[in-house]
């Protein structure tokens, strides 16, 4: 499968150059697709050209034989991202990953998503943008990656994510003002997967999907309105069957944002100031949930818990 490789490494300069992501993740993305070439080559498949949606079910059972679900889960995630890459670019005529379903991820505590199922979401959603060729359901894709992306990279809640207007997100600083509860005004920061998101949305979607009642909004419906909250919700919900992981809401989205950070090392005052919490008691909360998930990891590794 020589051209499976060289094609490969082109994809893994399209996500360099496109996609934002780090060299950790590209590294294992990198691994995840030549092992599975390596797999789909002892089925006698060579060509890409070739490849079925049941060979590529095969090569899931054949590697949850002795992977862990949550690596399994990011191999299928580079795998769909590789093969909808490859028909979009004309290299394949047909897409043979596009109905491959993500292993569902086992939960850990209720409405809170841990780092790896995090991270799931976040490959799933940005691979669904790829996905559709037609171009109203592409750029509800784009949409709806760029609000996931920005809900979980900022922990704003979704009120005052529908609220947001074009003017709100500064990309020079990567950073987003919002009003919260009591018309507070906030300036919270997002990383370079979420500006990716959003310049694809705001320059690709967001044209396909505007009309004369759009005004200023940042996200809008597939009317040209701007996005209602309940749209939110069901996007964050469906994302989360299509990936695998828990069912959560976009709260519990905020949830898992804020748990992520403390659990990195943030400081409470900050995580306070991002999510626009009036008390620190608020916040500290989160805290209790990083100790629960800390006490959970102990007792399934520590062997004498």
């Amino acid at each position: 499968m020589a051209d499976a490789r060289r094609m490969v490494e082109e994809y893994i300069g399209y996500l360099r150059g496109a996609k934002g992501l780090s060299e950790h993740t590209i590294a294992a993305y990198r691994g995840d697709l030549l092992a599975c070439i390596g797999v789909l080559e002892s089925f006698g498949r060579t060509d890409p050209s070739d490849v079925t949606l049941d060979d590529l079910r095969m090569w899931m059972a054949h590697d949850a034989k002795r992977l862990a679900k949550s690596s399994l889960a990011r191999r299928t995630i580079a795998v769909r991202g590789f093969f909808a890459w490859a028909r979009r670019n004309g290299r394949i005529a047909h897409d043979p990953a596009a109905s491959l379903s993500t292993p569902k991820l086992p939960g850990t505590l209720p409405a809170v998503l841990n780092e790896t199922q995090a991270e799931t979401l976040m490959d799933t959603v940005d691979v669904e943008t790829e996905a559709d060729e037609d171009p109203h359901r592409r750029a509800l894709a784009l949409r709806d990656c760029a609000m996931v992306e920005l809900l979980y990279a900022t922990g704003i809640r979704v009120a005052e994510l529908v609220a947001m207007d074009l003017h709100s997100v500064r990309y020079g600083n990567r950073t987003i003002t919002v009003t919260g509860k009591g018309d507070k005004q906030r300036v919270v920061p997002f990383g370079l997967p979420a500006q990716r998101a959003l310049e694809r949305w705001t320059g690709q979607g967001r044209p396909r999907l505007a009309t004369a009642r759009s005004g200023e909004a940042l996200f809008l419906g597939a009317r040209g309105g701007r996005v209602d909250q309940r749209v939110v919700r069901d996007v964050v919900h469906r994302e989360a069957a299509r990936a695998g992981v828990p069912d959560i809401s976009p709260h519990a989205l905020r949830h898992s944002a804020a748990t992520h950070m403390l659990d990195g090392g943030a400081d409470l005052r900050e995580v306070q100031e991002m999510l626009g919490h009036s008390s620190l008691q608020t916040t500290q909360r989160y805290t209790h949930v990083s100790i629960e998930q800390l006490k959970a990891r102990y007792a399934q590794a520590f062997p004498r818990a």
